[in-house]
């Protein structure tokens, strides 16, 4: 049988439609429920539904006294404070195009974000790196727009553009993607198909405001349903996530899988009655993290895979549990398929993962880049570039990026599956496995790994023995003083070969 997965598209979403006026539709029908609270060591700071409403629809009538009209890019350079939603929901409100970007970008990557979008606007935080080319507006100003009368929501074609954000993907240069008001009706499907998600729920997401991951889950889904949305203080360190989960009764957490392993590694967690389960995305999830915090917290975590172009659209649920080693299934309502050459491959082979064209949460394009779009497609289908695999019942195993994937001796090898071998070795912290260029076109998989000390080479090799087929046994491996990651704690593969000394003898 094709690995293909097909039950029926999701209902059509309304024309005409706005996405910020469909994020608060239902926090409109509970106006003093708490929306949001924002959780320090030993107070919260909330704000109503009829707050963040207000708060809104103020900040969109003060985009259009500024002179912007329906269609305008707002470039956000905003910290890790409320503002960044309020604005980014106000932009869409009367139908302007938000640009959130990480606090982190340096003057020269902002200029050149600014050379290719012309923004109308600039909303700056002083303290955040920016570059001229637009007129800005501060953080007093932007706050004090929040009590303008109420503008009204601007509806149009749920297929217009929306909002960009930008990603490096597979070129590692950065790229504008495009995505249209419809992509927040997308996310309905997530909520039943990865976070069972309801308006009683108290979701605690462990990032910033201003991360795409914590904008999407963290807020702009709770709000869709009516929940209440729970984020850390900034610079709150990973093992006090904890605390806040059980003083603020969260029913739901989500974050990286970086922060599941912090939390289990520095602090003892306390006794989580009301929280139900957890949710991670934005890299693979390693067992042995899952299986630890499920026997710590006795919750379960469900995985989730998306990506900049297209809104999680594999994962597990509560209603749709996996085996260990799978990501999840495609969710109901959505077209998934591992391609070959000539289209879905046979369950059980390795493939492209790919989605329908026709996906309501998948990208308009590239800004600018027609040709790198029509790349990205092939007969029908959107190529994600991550290599996966399908089971008879539909559930996905995820074998990494289709560039990071290494050759042994003509086999093709997934870096992901080197590393579960190798994650819970005896003193191996983290460990990242890649190929290296031994010698002029002889590449070999190397493993890096992280420990209190440098750890004997000849055991690591034993402990893979009974693991991995021989060919898929890492050749080297290599003790570092930290993984490179990015500032998400994603694993930035690319950078271990930098840790690699050619001098090393083999």
């Amino acid at each position: 049988m094709p690995s293909l997965f097909d039950i029926g598209p999701p209902p059509p979403c309304p024309a005409p439609f706005n996405m910020a006026a469909h994020v608060l539709e239902a926090g409109a029908e509970m106006p003093d429920k708490i929306a949001v609270s924002i959780l320090g060591t030993d107070s919260a700071q909330d704000l109503s539904y009829a707050a963040l409403i207000q708060a809104v629809r103020g900040t969109g009538a003060g985009f259009l006294q500024a002179g912007c009209a329906p269609g305008d890019i707002i470039l956000m350079r905003l910290g890790n404070t409320l503002d960044f939603p309020i604005a980014y929901l106000g932009a869409l409100a009367v139908g302007l195009v938000p640009v959130p970007t990480s606090a982190a970008l340096t003057e020269t990557e902002v200029a050149r974000i600014v050379a290719e979008l012309s923004p109308r606007l600039i909303l700056r935080d002083p303290a955040v790196a920016s570059a001229p080319g637009a007129p800005e507006i501060g953080l007093a100003t932007l706050r004090a727009m929040r009590k303008m009368p109420a503008t009204d929501w601007h509806m149009g074609d749920p297929n217009r553009p929306g909002y960009i954000i930008y990603t490096s993907g597979t070129s590692g240069h950065p790229r504008a993607v495009s995505h249209a008001h419809r992509a927040i009706w997308a996310r309905r499907m997530m909520h039943a198909g990865w976070y069972g998600l309801t308006a009683q729920d108290r979701l605690l997401h462990a990032g910033a405001f201003n991360w795409t991951y914590t904008l999407g889950t963290g807020l702009m889904d709770p709000w869709t349903v009516g929940a209440t949305a729970l984020i850390p203080a900034p610079g709150t360190p990973p093992e006090a996530m904890g605390t806040l989960l059980a003083t603020h009764r969260a029913t739901l957490f989500a974050a990286a899988p970086g922060v599941f392993r912090q939390m289990l590694d520095r602090a003892t967690l306390p006794e989580l009655p009301h929280l139900r389960h957890g949710l991670s995305a934005g890299e693979k999830l390693p067992q042995i993290t899952r299986t630890r915090w499920e026997a710590t917290t006795r919750t379960p975590i469900f995985e989730a895979y998306g990506m900049s172009e297209c809104s999680t659209f594999i994962s597990s649920s509560p209603d749709r549990a996996c085996a260990p080693h799978a990501l999840g299934r495609p969710q109901p309502g959505r077209r998934v398929a591992i391609l070959g050459p000539d289209g879905p491959v046979p369950h059980g082979t390795p493939g492209i993962i790919a989605v329908d064209r026709a996906d309501p949460g998948l990208m308009l394009g590239y800004l600018h880049q027609p040709d790198d779009t029509a790349a990205r497609f092939r007969d029908g289908w959107f190529l994600t570039g991550d290599m996966g695999e399908m089971d008879a019942d539909g559930q996905i195993t995820y074998l990494g990026r289709n560039d990071d994937m290494m050759n042994a001796g003509g086999y093709r090898v997934s870096p992901l599956e080197v590393e579960a071998a190798l994650a819970d070795a005896p003193g191996v912290r983290q460990v990242g496995v890649t190929q290296i260029e031994v010698k002029p076109g002889t590449f070999v998989i190397a493993a890096f790994y992280t420990a209190d000390a440098a750890l004997d080479e000849a055991s690591l090799h034993a402990y893979v023995d009974a693991k991995l087929a021989r060919y898929k046994h890492p050749r080297a491996y290599i003790h570092i003083a930290r993984m490179p990651l990015g500032a998400n704690g994603k694993l930035l593969r690319r950078r271990l070969p930098q840790f690699w000394n050619p001098s090393r003898p083999q």
